[in-house]
């Protein structure tokens, strides 16, 4: 179908004065200028835009309605455009060019989905959430140690736009990695999808390596002769961080599954089966998380159970030391009470003697401590 006649399906235009109208209306679009190879208009939303054929990138000439009109005329190729953390405004004319429904369009553009698979009309909307590892020197009580973003994907039977929200997870590396692939690319716009998928989940098992590198730390830490003086807010902030990744791998789980065994128009048959392997990989991170939430209760239990030790030990000290201090306190307790009849009261070596008595019992007991561990 020619652009004029999308925009007539879309619209409910028809006729010379509807054709007149559409013109209108594509002449208010934003007009991305597709001359510059990384970020055009400078400023925009519009990362990139870039139209493939037979999986060869091709040059862009005009704006973006021209360019789609091209396509949609010689049914050959498909256009991928790349899209960061766009307003409404930016999206509108993207959104009624490529006719997005409105709620795929309202949560491309809000972000803060959970991962998910929805299919409306001929369109397919993809929500994967990117995960980063965020370097520190030393884990502490307040380290964030794992960020996240979202990548929106539209797919149809001939363009991908990709929405991305966040710092990180710049996709100009993986659209190199594809354009390196001709015959890949050539399977159209579900190559870009399974290609986004496979990337976002090997930046999974990237992540789940690097906390497991934090874990190791800490269950060092608290197994040492210190570990009890560890701070157990560094246990507490680990399964927070690893709470966070959790939230982003599992839902994924049902979307996989769903690309990779349902059929589906807008995905290639033969891409269901590499949809299958990436599913097998997100199996594996679930399967590490799952492990790390063990581990880490297992070291909170050590680490409170030392804890609980390392007082019994200092409880079994003073009371020892308190029964020590306790014969002389008694003994001068004693000779305190200014009674004229006590024993040896007016004996010239009754001091000394008396002295002497609370030296032997107080080393007796200090020996007797010493043998039975709690000294």
């Amino acid at each position: 179908m020619s652009m004029a006649g999308n925009l007539r399906r879309v619209t409910g235009l028809g006729g010379v004065g509807g054709l007149r109208k559409v013109a209108r209306l594509a002449r208010r679009r934003p007009r991305v200028d597709l001359s510059h190879p990384a970020r055009s208009p400078l400023g925009s939303s519009v990362v990139n835009c870039v139209t493939y054929r037979d999986g060869v990138r091709t040059s862009a000439r005009g704006d973006l309605v021209d360019t789609v009109e091209r396509v949609r005329k010689s049914r050959e190729g498909f256009v991928w455009l790349g899209l960061h953390e766009p307003t409404d405004q930016e999206f509108a004319g993207i959104a009624e060019l490529f006719d997005l429904h409105p709620l795929a369009v309202e949560d491309a553009i809000e972000a803060h989905q959970r991962p998910k698979l929805e299919r409306y009309g001929e369109t397919l909307f993809a929500v994967f959430k990117t995960v980063c590892y965020v370097e520190h020197e030393e884990l502490t009580a307040t380290s964030e140690v794992v960020n996240t973003g979202e990548i929106m994907v539209f797919v149809g039977a001939d363009f991908v736009i990709t929405v991305r929200h966040g710092r990180h997870g710049s996709l100009g590396p993986l659209r190199e990695e594809l354009e390196s692939d001709p015959g890949q690319l050539a399977k159209g716009p579900s190559a870009v999808l399974h290609a986004l998928a496979d990337h976002v989940v090997d930046d999974y098992l990237t992540v789940t390596d690097s906390v497991q590198a934090d874990i190791d730390q800490v269950e060092t830490d608290v197994f040492s002769e210190a570990g009890a003086r560890t701070d157990p807010g560094r246990i507490y902030q680990l399964k927070r961080e690893l709470l966070e990744l959790k939230r982003a791998v599992v839902p994924l789980s049902r979307p996989l599954e769903d690309l990779a065994t349902r059929p589906i128009r807008a995905v290639d048959p033969e891409i269901q089966a590499y949809f299958r392997d990436v599913s097998d990989h997100l199996l594996r991170v679930k399967e590490q998380i799952a492990a790390f939430d063990e581990l880490l209760n297992s070291i909170l239990q050590a680490h409170l159970a030392q804890v609980t030790v390392a007082q019994n030990e200092d409880m079994r000290k003073i009371t020892a030391w308190a029964a020590i201090v306790a014969v002389p306190t008694m003994v001068c307790g004693v000779y305190g009470m200014n009674f004229d009849h006590m024993p040896e009261l007016h004996w010239r070596y009754g001091y000394g003697m008396v002295l002497g008595v609370i030296s032997v019992a107080c080393l007796a007991l200090y020996r007797g401590f010493r043998r039975s561990g709690w000294l």
